[in-house]
């Protein structure tokens, strides 16, 4: 169904629980768009929900990186130490083309999957009021039409023809290699070379700088949301008012992560076996890659720290008050009513129903305590930042020999 088609349902009565848990999921997606996308479906490499994955990697992969190889063999610059840096050992290519491009291509698939219901749990949840659905399905409207865009994809374009040319300058190792050989007027490509510059690269940035718009999108749809009046819940015992599962949706982005932790490792993996660096010197820099991107993941949540904060606040009002006449109530019959000051006389203290209600009420008002300022948490920002730097762990042994580490792990645990 069309995303038009919960639109329909905004003017309707206000549904039971039951009938809101079996509405539509709304027709959303990061992914399911763009000239790209409609170019894979005619070219038979996607069906319409991303569907041929493997054959999508195969050729995307094939086109980068077979062409690399190929010439290279040709050129005698494959393998061995006649041409600097030979492309089987270029660490950094294959890092880049072999591993980062296939995750980015298929994390597609699993962006698709677990976003998806991440929306319709605003409605599901009844987070978003019957008034507002319009204004949502606004909302889903306009990122689908910024995600359609030709015009975004064609900016992609032309800055990996422009600005991606600085990006190279910076990754690239400046000694001989497969791709270039220097001359007396500097570095000249080879044929292998200028497929690296005009094709693969590209390739591999414009697919990486369309995972950056897809975060904009995300962005700008949860901003969207974040101004309507939204119903939260300060009692919900995820501490967030009931929006915990935007703070889960971002693990749909770990692949993308990954990959970037991945292209990290191959660049610091060349300027350490190619470049004479120890990876002790780069400490700060994978620091501030790892927080950079755990940042730009997290960031677009905090739109909703607006609510949180008011909700947490007419909660503490409204059940600081409810506390008060209750504690009064319940201190009045059992403490000061009753024979002697105690339990009335017609009613057992033992079993009483009241105390249980107090202590329900208790915690109750310790969720609207506890509540958080941002629907996420330190283990959610743990975790992501963890799968950034997972790629990054093979090289400790460049520092550490295995030995070392064992001997290490054995102290740990003995």
């Amino acid at each position: 169904m069309g995303p038009r088609s919960n639109g329909g349902a905004v003017h309707e009565p206000e549904q039971s629980s039951e009938e809101t848990t079996t509405t539509p999921q709304p027709d959303f997606s990061l992914v399911l768009g763009g000239p790209l996308y409609q170019l894979f479906r005619r070219a038979h490499l996607s069906g319409d929900a991303l569907e041929l994955v493997r054959r999508r990697v195969l050729v995307i992969v094939g086109v980068a990186w077979l062409p690399l190889l190929l010439l290279s063999v040709l050129a005698g610059s494959a393998h061995g130490d006649a041409a600097g840096i030979p492309f089987l050992r270029d660490i950094e290519a294959q890092v880049r083309f072999l591993i980062a491009l296939p995750i980015l291509v298929a994390a597609e698939l699993i962006v698709h999957l677990r976003i998806r219901p991440v929306v319709a749990q605003f409605l599901e949840r009844r987070i978003v009021r019957d008034e507002d659905r319009p204004k949502f399905q606004a909302a889903i409207d306009s990122t689908l039409r910024l995600r359609n865009s030709v015009i975004g994809e064609v900016v992609l374009v032309v800055a990996v023809y422009t600005l991606g040319w600085a990006w190279r300058g910076q990754v690239a190792v400046e000694t001989a290699s497969w791709h270039a050989i220097p001359d007396d007027e500097g570095m000249h490509p080879t044929l292998a070379g200028y497929w690296y510059f005009f094709v693969s690269l590209p390739i591999f940035q414009f697919i990486l700088l369309r995972w950056y718009l897809r975060f904009f999108l995300w962005f700008w749809f949860l901003w969207r949301v974040s101004r309507l009046n939204l119903r939260l819940v300060p009692t919900h015992p995820d501490r967030t008012g009931g929006i915990s599962f935007v703070g889960r949706s971002t693990n749909a982005f770990a692949p993308i992560l990954f990959a970037q932790g991945a292209v990290l490792a191959g660049l610091l993996a060349s300027q350490i076996f190619y470049a004479g660096q120890n990876l002790m010197a780069f400490q700060v820099q994978i620091a501030s890659f790892v927080a950079f991107f755990v940042v730009v993941i997290f960031i677009p949540l905090t739109v909703f720290t607006p609510h949180l904060v008011r909700a947490r606040r007419q909660g503490l009002g409204d059940f600081g008050r409810l506390a008060s006449r209750y504690t009064q109530e319940f201190e009045q019959k059992w403490i000061h009513g009753g024979i002697e000051g105690g339990a009335p006389a017609a009613e057992p203290l033992l079993g009483s129903a009241d105390l249980q209600s107090l202590a329900d009420l208790g915690n109750s008002y310790s969720f609207v305590q506890e509540m958080r300022f941002v629907p996420f948490g330190w283990k959610d920002m743990t975790r992501l930042a963890a799968v950034t730097a997972i790629p990054l762990l093979p090289l400790t042994l460049t520092v550490f020999a295995v030995e070392e580490l064992a001997g290490y792990a054995i102290k740990v645990l003995f």
